[in-house]
């Protein structure tokens, strides 16, 4: 398919006598990319960071989701422990490599630690989001060993750690920080945008949490 496409281009080029190596013309197409106007955008999200956190706890919570904000990252797995005891869940939760949540003070909690993708019979995992989306109170987790994609979906409580200054008012904004943050050739293969636990009404229109995913979704705001 990529000799299809080269050879379909370089068909064109020759019909208008121009070089793939031709600078100018992909400066054009640059400065066009980087003029073009943006979009609406709802301004629901917009505000101040603490306005911003609390529309994004107030949609998130209307989705069903649970949501807890802590001063410190050092408060994360106490109250981590605490959502597991409320719910009567065994204190066990797996995670991936994420530096982040490594660093955290489990040794503080009786929590037992199991790393890597689930297989499945997991009851809790715990990941972090990269970013949160106040508009909607949407969790934006990007895929790698550190957050394993599968921690996202498969076990019934997924319990997510956010930083407070990382909630953007729009999903326009979240992409504009992945593009900054990665750039062309090591994007993340994978962005998942999670707004609140798992839920379908297809059978009889009754609503069922669970259905495809989590049926508890817990988001522990950092700061």
């Amino acid at each position: 398919m990529s000799e299809a496409r080269d050879d379909i281009l370089a068909n064109i080029r020759r019909s208008l006598g121009v070089s793939a190596d031709d600078a100018s013309r992909r400066q054009i197409v640059a400065t066009r990319i980087a003029a073009a106007a943006k979009g609406l955008l709802p301004t629901r999200g917009e505000g101040d960071i603490e306005k911003r956190i609390a529309t994004f706890r107030a949609q998130a919570e209307s989705v069903a989701a649970t949501v807890a904000r802590v001063a410190a990252t050092a408060d994360v797995p106490g109250e981590i422990a605490r959502f597991l005891r409320t719910n009567n869940l065994p204190a066990t939760v797996r995670m991936g490599d994420d530096e982040r949540l490594a660093a955290l003070p489990w040794a503080a909690t009786a929590i037992d630690i199991t790393s890597g993708p689930s297989d499945g019979n997991d009851l809790s995992s715990v990941s972090h989001a990269e970013a949160g989306v106040a508009e909607t109170g949407t969790l934006a987790l990007f895929s790698g060993a550190h957050n394993p994609t599968n921690l996202n979906f498969l076990p019934d409580n997924h319990i997510v750690m956010i930083q407070a200054g990382t909630i953007v008012p729009t999903y326009e904004a979240v992409w504009e920080m992945v593009r900054a943050r990665y750039g062309k050739g090591v994007m993340p293969r994978t962005v998942n945008f999670i707004t609140g636990p798992s839920r379908s009404a297809d059978i009889e229109q009754k609503m069922l949490l669970g259905a495809h995913g989590p049926r508890r979704l817990h988001i522990v705001i950092v700061g």
